[in-house]
């Protein structure tokens, strides 16, 4: 019994003494573990994760994501169609995500059976810890290796061969890619170099880049060879090494997956930091990334992240298939359709070749449209442009061409409705036909009027004949008559 009261005792005294000891561990706050520093690199992202993202603004358009990038741009490749933009006129630099445009000059001078060769200058120019691929003066290689030295090995002195190649001299070959970049629209953009090597006054933006990108993607060569994970340079005359060089960028040499990459280009400087450009095609949509001033892996993962965005929250739209409401906006002239002769072939209608990018949840009738004839080329059969917009944002646009094909058609029905696209007090006429109906009557009454006049000189000339016999017969017959009287007159 003693023990037993003990063991109680002594059970009370313990619960007591952890109950007390947990009471007074509350009433502490527990200190955290301290947080390891930020590098400077590191601060660096988080400002710029805080950054605006402009098309965020805009209450009609789905949000994208927040990422680390200075600046972004998500463009659909064949309507021109800005789906994400942050700071996307900010003059950074490129890095050599250049090569691109050196690479699309290339290919628009030269064929790719061409012998380029390496000048003391082209090889001497670049640092030797930069991106190479251990060319020397005097060694020569085909264009189409070039390019591929280019854009998988991002070979530096590559570049400055071409260049040299292309222009005659480097500086040569700088004036040709302000040439082109001013052609292909950009307004932000300066090269001094075909590298891209640093210096202070060779800038652009992912805007301009994006344009840059949009034109390198529509070359089928450029394509595959911006899309090679690998490539074997084996020896030749013009250089003696056997070596494979594998492409960084991570979406195409496979360290990281993602369905449809058509090619890119990476680059890197110590002040231009990660800079990424890539083209990816799913479900007939191309799209072009391009994200500037990053940090580590996260170019990559910031562009995965864009393409996700873009493929789930928007759509491409054919506008021949889907405008059924005009052909010139706000005027009743030109409706194609079925009309009172029959099936109708209108003189004017969509091209078949422009469409419209939209948020998922929208519809083409949200659209509003301007025509713009002097966009128009006449030598493509081309009338005028058509540009669509939803809200206040560029979606597509289209072009009205002269056809002789039917594009759209109407029913009439008996409904007390106008069928969409069609207002009611509008009469469809197919105009062709009726012109070459109307001519071809024109032609059977011509063609009457004439017979009936070569028949109706026939006649009068017959007549006239006989008047003429007659006339003749009474002169004949009076001068008888003369002769009958004279002869009386003398007897």
């Amino acid at each position: 019994m003693i023990l037993q009261k003990k063991k109680l005792i002594f059970t009370y005294i313990f619960t007591v003494f952890l109950s007390v000891s947990v009471l007074i561990q509350a009433s502490f706050p527990v200190l955290a573990e301290p947080q390891k520093a930020l590098t400077e690199e590191e601060a660096a992202a988080q400002e710029r994760l805080l950054l605006p993202v402009q098309t965020n603004s805009l209450s009609y358009w789905p949000t994208g994501p927040a990422i680390t990038a200075q600046s972004a741009i998500l463009m659909e490749a064949e309507t021109g169609t800005i789906l994400y933009a942050k700071n996307i006129h900010e003059e950074l630099y490129p890095a050599s995500t250049t090569k691109m445009l050196t690479c699309l000059i290339a290919v628009e001078q030269c064929a790719l059976n061409e012998t380029v060769n390496f000048s003391y200058e082209a090889v001497s120019a670049v640092p030797g810890d930069g991106s190479n691929m251990g060319m020397d003066a005097g060694e020569y290689l085909s264009m189409e290796e070039c390019l591929y030295g280019i854009m998988v090995a991002s070979a530096n002195e590559v570049a400055n061969a071409v260049a040299e190649h292309v222009a005659g001299s480097l500086d040569g070959f700088a004036e040709m890619m302000n040439q082109k970049a001013a052609e292909l629209g950009c307004e932000n953009t300066h090269f001094v170099n075909a590298n891209g090597l640093h210096d202070d006054n060779h800038y652009t933006s992912t805007y301009d880049l994006a344009l840059i990108a949009r034109a390198y993607f529509q070359n089928d060569v450029l394509r595959r060879i911006g899309n090679t994970p690998s490539y074997h340079f084996i020896p030749s005359a013009g250089q003696p090494d056997d070596f494979y060089k594998t492409n960084k960028h991570k979406l195409i040499n496979g360290e990281l997956s993602y369905d449809g990459i058509i090619g890119g280009k990476t680059g890197y400087t110590d002040l231009a930091r990660q800079t990424l450009v890539t083209g990816c095609e799913q479900a007939g949509m191309r799209l072009i990334c391009v994200v500037m001033k990053e940090e580590g892996s996260a170019q990559f993962e910031d562009t995965v992240t864009l393409f996700n965005y873009g493929y789930q929250n928007f759509m491409k739209m054919n506008i021949a298939d889907n405008d059924t409401h005009h052909i010139i906006n706000n005027s009743n002239f030109f409706y194609t359709g079925n009309d009172i002769f029959g099936d109708s072939s209108p003189i004017l209608s969509i091209a078949p070749d422009g469409y419209v990018v939209l948020p998922n949840m929208s519809h083409f009738s949200d659209l509003t449209s301007k025509i713009d004839y002097e966009a128009a080329d006449l030598e493509k059969n081309e009338i005028a442009e058509i540009t669509y917009y939803y809200h206040d944002t560029l979606v597509g646009s289209g072009k009205i061409i002269f056809s002789s094909q039917n594009t759209h058609t109407y029913e009439f029905t008996s409904s007390e409705e106008p069928v969409s696209g069609r207002p009611d007090n509008v009469i469809f006429i197919n105009i062709k036909a009726l012109v070459i109906g109307i001519s071809g009557i024109a032609g059977i009454v011509i063609f009457f009027l004439i017979l009936h006049s070569v028949f109706s000189n026939r006649k009068d000339y017959r007549n006239e004949r006989r008047r003429r016999k007659q006339l003749r017969r009474d002169k004949r017959q009076k001068r008888k008559e003369r002769k009958l009287a004279k002869r009386r007159r003398w007897k």
